[in-house]
């Protein structure tokens, strides 16, 4: 199974797009991203939802 990130809003962006073997590696490129947020200092507004799909 192929997995690959997409946006909630629509829109494509350098993480986007992008072809994954299996979930977990899609998972590791989004925490990457994720990792430095602190919940107090993160504006989440600003920021785009990203969600892993299964590619069929």
């Amino acid at each position: 199974m192929n997995y690959t990130i997409i946006r909630h809003d629509g829109e494509a962006d350098n993480v986007t797009g992008e072809v994954f073997n299996n979930y977990d590696d899609a998972y590791e490129l989004l925490e990457k991203i994720y990792s430095g947020l602190c919940c107090s200092d993160a504006d989440y507004d600003d920021r785009p939802y990203y969600e892993i799909i299964e590619l069929k």
